[in-house]
C-alpha cells in the first residue's frame, strides 16, 4: 500500500511540475511577451551601445591629451621648454590688375577642330 501511495505522489508532483513548465513556456511565447522581450533587449544593446561610445569618446579625449603632452601643444607658454612655432597661412591673392589678355581661338581654327568627322 505504502508503494502505490508512494508513486501516485510521484507521479502527481511530475505532472503538476510539468504542467508549470509547459504553461510558462506558452506564456512567454505569446505575441505580446515576444514584443515585449524584444523590446528589452533593444533597450538593452541600446544601453550597451551608449556605454561603448562613452568608453570610446573617454579614450579618445584621454590619448589626445597624452599625444598633446608628447608634441607640447597643451604646455602653457610660460613653459620652460620651447613650444613649436604657429603655422603660416598662406593669402592667395588674385590678380585683378594684369593687362595680358586672354588667348583669343581663331574661330574658324576652332570649328574645324571640334566639328571632325567621327565615323571613319
Amino acid at each position: 500500500m505504502f508503494r502505490r501511495t508512494f508513486w501516485f505522489t510521484a507521479g502527481a508532483a511530475a505532472g503538476v511540475w510539468a504542467t508549470t513548465k509547459v504553461n510558462r513556456k506558452i506564456k512567454q511565447l505569446t505575441p505580446e511577451s515576444l514584443a515585449a522581450q524584444a523590446a528589452n533587449k533593444a533597450v538593452e544593446a541600446g544601453h550597451k551601445l551608449k556605454d561603448f561610445a562613452l568608453d570610446v569618446r573617454h579614450n579618445m579625449a584621454e590619448r589626445e591629451a597624452e599625444l598633446g603632452d608628447a608634441l607640447g601643444l597643451n604646455a602653457s607658454p610660460d613653459a620652460e621648454h620651447e613650444a613649436l612655432p604657429a603655422q603660416r597661412r598662406l593669402a592667395i591673392v588674385e590678380n585683378t590688375f594684369s593687362t595680358k589678355q586672354p588667348k583669343t581661338i581663331e574661330h574658324n581654327a576652332y570649328n574645324a577642330y571640334n566639328n571632325r568627322n567621327e565615323d571613319h
